[in-house]
């Protein structure tokens, strides 16, 4: 019941990452405002959170569109008298095109990569930022998460893929600096490996290539859709959220922060123990088992890692 009466948007939420958050915020009891480009799939998406206790409203709306994000906030605005606390930047339209390209250089894919991967997964964000701040701001407070990845850091999958991720760190930093005085929070997510269902479906499948196998091997100890819906759901109820605003948040630190497991009940991968990254290399892997989980690359030498300077 800890977010009765609070009022969310989660964007691309018929399936996925959006899909888990709306269950986890379903379950707090907030009102879910869910969208996506399929009526179908929302419904029964929909069908799912209302099974959890919450409010879902399914709203057909295609981020790539700016006349949609704008009557979806004007909806909210009538039907909530302008109350929105969280807004879940998740929308995401290329996974499929990734697999499909795998392996190949930027040169050697379509030049509309750049538009598959980037108009929903990065315009569309700034796009509903800019409406829920207009929102969030005369009311002094609310959280605005861009879902990201490790992609933002290192090069990962595809040149559009690695410069949009980016730019979505960049745009919850950005936005907090402006944000920060009027109360509201803005932060980029990463998730670990997440297995959701395009995800399940590739390592099912037959592989035939080493770069499908090794993912599949990092993705079968991955997360859960619903893991990041747990940990935004933690943040939101964090006293000192302001404290973090303009980070980025990998949830296996909001896992030790909050204490919390998966909803299957396994614990989370820390991709930046010590430990974890010795099982990754060969030869030394015995290592892993003896080194103490509590030791961990720290923040600096990460970003250190990826200095163009």
């Amino acid at each position: 019941m800890a977010l009765s009466g609070w009022v969310c948007v989660v964007t691309g939420a018929s399936r996925g990452i959006g899909k888990g958050v709306a269950l986890q915020l379903s379950e707090a009891r907030a009102i879910v405002y869910i969208t996506g480009r399929h009526e179908q799939s929302l419904r029964e998406t929909a069908t799912e959170v209302e099974a959890r206790g919450g409010t879902c409203v399914p709203v057909v709306c295609d981020s790539t569109k700016e006349d949609d994000i704008k009557q979806l906030f004007e909806r909210i605005t009538r039907e909530q008298s302008g109350r929105l606390d969280i807004l879940v930047n998740n929308a995401y339209a290329g996974v499929q095109s990734i697999f499909s390209n795998m392996g190949k250089r930027f040169w050697e894919m379509e030049p509309s990569m750049w538009d598959t991967l980037n108009n929903a997964g990065l315009r569309g964000h700034y796009l509903c930022s800019v409406y829920a701040a207009r929102l969030m701001v005369p009311a002094g407070r609310g959280l605005m998460v861009v879902v990201s990845s490790f992609g933002g850091l290192r090069k990962l999958f595809n040149v559009p893929y690695g410069v949009g991720k980016a730019a979505c760190d960049r745009l919850a930093a950005d936005c907090a600096d402006e944000l920060k005085s009027s109360g509201v929070v803005s932060v980029s997510l990463w998730p670990g490996a997440v297995r959701t269902e395009v995800i399940q479906e590739k390592m099912d499948a037959e592989l035939d290539s080493q770069k499908l196998q090794e993912i599949r091997d990092v993705f079968c100890t991955g997360e859960t859709p619903e893991f990041s819906g747990k940990c935004i759901v933690e943040l939101a109820k964090d006293k000192s959220l302001i404290s973090l605003t303009g980070k980025v948040l990998m949830t296996c630190d909001l896992s030790r922060r909050y204490n919390i497991r998966d909803v299957d009940g396994c614990s989370i991968v820390d991709y930046t123990s010590f430990s974890y990254l010795l099982s990754k290399v060969p030869y030394l892997s015995w290592l892993s088992y003896i080194t103490p989980s509590f030791l961990r690359i720290p923040k600096w030498v990460l970003t250190l890692s990826a200095s163009k300077f």
